[in-house]
């Protein structure tokens, strides 16, 4: 897996925490520092973390896996692709909530990761290496850090107009970069 495929990834996974960073922002009715980087640490921080313990995951079942291997990252990367566009196109409103609390902060940062948990899995397959994968992993992490940093901050002046467009644009690089996967593996790339 190259630079610019880890770059496309880390920036599609970014897009759910994004999403609900701008609203946090909506919400917030003044933004300092603060809240862009405690939003930013908690969204960054658990993207980073879970390729990790989804990496784990894929690599004590890899025997089993290897022969399938490109089929599963397919597969995964297409529902979590086509999860993000659903979402996207959803006519369904979330409340925002301006709160940086531990609690809610914790659930929303699970629940926006858990897509990474399942492109951590693919890594298993995908990326050879322990530099690569802490590279993989940091890259991840910083670039989620940055995104939710700045969505809070164009939640709270632009409101959750970009938002849909984000999770989509999101959607359809993981279904791509999915198929590209397949497309390699079968030779047909």
């Amino acid at each position: 897996m190259g630079i610019i495929e880890l770059l496309l990834i880390a920036v599609s996974l970014s897009m759910d925490a994004f999403a609900v960073a701008v609203c946090k922002g909506l919400a917030m009715k003044k933004v300092s520092l603060k809240e862009p980087c405690i939003v930013g640490a908690w969204f960054g921080g658990f993207q980073a973390l879970m390729p990790a313990i989804g990496f784990f995951l894929g690599a004590a079942f890899e025997k089993y896996i290897t022969p399938i291997d490109h089929w599963v990252a397919f597969v995964l990367l297409g529902i979590i692709g086509a999860n993000m566009i659903k979402e996207a196109l959803s006519k369904d409103e979330e409340e925002p909530d301006a709160s940086l609390g531990a609690r809610g902060m914790f659930i929303m940062a699970v629940a926006t990761s858990i897509d990474a948990l399942a492109v951590g899995i693919t890594f298993a397959f995908l990326i050879d290496g322990v530099g690569h994968l802490i590279f993989a992993f940091a890259a991840i992490g910083v670039t989620t850090f940055i995104l939710s940093a700045i969505g809070v901050k164009v939640g709270n002046i632009f409101g959750v107009k970009y938002k849909s467009k984000a999770e989509l644009v999101g959607g359809v690089i993981l279904i791509l970069l999915g198929v590209k996967i397949l497309l390699e593996h079968l030779g047909i790339l």
